[in-house]
């Protein structure tokens, strides 16, 4: 049994434009990184946390990472059991790509193997809602269930949890660009609708029925054109600065899809190569920057592994 553990686990992106709370994929970069280790004394240790600026608390009961630690180990009947973690941060705070959620993540995929894997990645993906609660005061698992299984995912039901692993065309590559501005998540949650009307619950339920169509018949057109917002997007776009002019300028440079990245202000779009995607970060980035505006760009197909260990 192994003493000592390294884990990387990806960003990802939640809701995929019309599925709030229910459909997420993971990508390559960026990612969180952490490295774990059983010691004698009980309990669990932070010990060291970089990349986040001084943001995140080293207490063990108020970090997302060791919180999720602790219930899985009350879970598996080890609660004393001695836990050093460092969390090293690959990735932008309050970006929209699941910063709380890859940290989460990457201790619970740390844990489970470091005692020889006692639970299934499954199984791990409550524990990890606890992290979200932490982070967000929201348990949703568009994040960390895509983080932990890779790939896309549908949470088909939260109560009780079942979450459907869907397939996807190879060919679909993702540009994302991350605007360097702040959008809490809790402010972002709060500014949603509460009721919506049933003209556009319908339109919505259509959409999300043709993106996950359009998933599992590989065609990309359909799922581009699946791919619309009429109940979060409007609202939250608000939040984040030329929003439209973004969209307007990926879908007139080869995306077959725009949309926010979970909370945001993080956009994406869906492209059918990775030349595609590539042109448009580096053409939005250059709008952001003509408006002042810093930002940061990744290039990325689905991944399908989700945490891998890396040593």
């Amino acid at each position: 049994m192994k003493d000592s553990i390294k884990v990387f686990a990806p960003a990802t992106v939640a809701n995929v434009v019309c599925g709030f709370d229910v459909l997420g994929f993971a990508v390559n970069a960026p990612g969180d990184e952490v490295v774990m280790r059983k010691v004698e004394k009980p309990g669990i240790t932070i010990t060291k946390i970089t990349g986040d600026d001084g943001r995140l608390p080293l207490d063990a009961t108020k970090n997302t990472v060791s919180a999720s630690v602790k219930h899985y180990l009350d879970h598996i009947g080890q609660p004393d059991l001695g836990i050093e973690i460092e969390l090293h941060k690959k990735m932008p705070i309050g970006s929209g790509l699941g910063s709380s959620s890859a940290s989460t993540v990457a201790g619970l995929f740390a844990i489970n193997n470091l005692l020889d894997q006692p639970l299934t990645q499954q199984e791990l993906v409550p524990f990890a809602m606890k992290g979200e609660e932490l982070a967000c005061g929201y348990g949703h698992a568009d994040n960390v269930a895509p983080a932990l299984l890779g790939g896309f995912v549908l949470i088909r039901s939260y109560e009780p949890l079942e979450i459907i692993c869907l397939p996807h065309p190879e060919s679909l590559y993702c540009a994302i660009i991350f605007p360097e501005v702040d959008v809490p998540t809790r402010d972002a949650r709060q500014m949603i609708r509460q009721k919506v009307f049933l003209k556009d619950a319908v339109t919505q339920w259509g959409n999300i029925a043709g993106l996950v169509s359009g998933l599992f018949l590989k065609d990309i057109d359909l799922i581009g054109r699946s791919m619309k917002d009429i109940l979060v997007e409007p609202v939250r776009s608000i939040l984040i600065p030329d929003f439209y002019k973004m969209r307007e300028m990926a879908m007139e440079s080869g995306a077959i899809s725009f949309g926010i990245s979970g909370s945001g202000p993080s956009v994406f779009a869906f492209t059918k190569t990775e030349a595609d995607a590539s042109f448009i970060t580096q053409k939005i980035a250059k709008h952001l920057a003509s408006l002042q505006i810093k930002s940061q760009t990744y290039v990325s197909p689905i991944n399908d592994n989700g945490p891998i260990i890396l040593n």
